[in-house]
């Protein structure tokens, strides 16, 4: 089990960096959230999880203990695989997650792509006792973590790179082609932004 990576950041791409250990480079799998506070030649750590599987060793990383802590227990889950957990830290903080699942608040958790109605509840059934105790008064009725999609994207543009105007020129034409349903995960914007600058350059 790798419980943690610490060294420096040789690369950050759309949803992976590279940690350099020892003079190993390790592929990390992280969220966009993870992403944006890496940047390329300084020192990080994250908490990290190794996902075994028979055709490959999948390293995730997160900014704390945590959000690593939630992510295993999500995968405790029928139906609910590495993926998912992620994609449920990119859109909600750890303890947002908490609070949903001790509240029942279904509509919270069916804002994360790839998780239904079904699913939500299966969630909350099957952790409600397992989360640990939350502020009885919490309610974060579907509050995105943190940021608009808009900051995490620039975030993740600047800390690959590229100015801060640059980024704003970006998220701006991505945002012009996207419809009136329900906005794409953050990955997916930020890849879009990344080769809308791919061509730029």
């Amino acid at each position: 089990m790798i419980a943690s990576v610490a060294g420096r950041v040789a690369w950050v791409g759309a949803d992976t960096t590279v940690v350099e250990v020892g003079g190993v480079g390790l592929a990390v799998h992280c969220t966009p959230n993870t992403l944006a506070t890496l940047r390329v030649g300084h020192d990080a750590r994250l908490s990290t999880t190794l996902i075994v599987r028979e055709d490959a060793l999948t390293l995730y990383g997160f900014v704390d203990d945590e959000e690593r802590e939630i992510f295993e227990l999500l995968q405790t889950v029928g139906g609910v695989g590495p993926r998912v957990a992620q994609a449920v830290l990119s859109v909600h903080s750890p303890y947002s997650v908490r609070v949903a699942i001790a509240h029942g608040e279904v509509g919270v958790l069916t804002k994360v792509p790839g998780i239904g109605k079904k699913g939500a509840e299966r969630i909350i059934l099957e952790l409600r006792d397992k989360v640990g105790p939350v502020d009885a008064a919490a309610s974060v009725k579907g509050v995105p973590r943190q940021m608009p999609w808009q900051e995490q994207v620039r975030q993740g543009l600047v800390g690959l790179g590229w100015t801060a105007s640059q980024a704003d020129q970006a998220i701006g034409t991505v945002a012009s082609g996207l419809d009136d349903g329900p906005t794409p995960p953050v990955p997916v914007l930020l890849k879009q932004a990344i080769k809308l600058l791919g061509r730029a350059r």
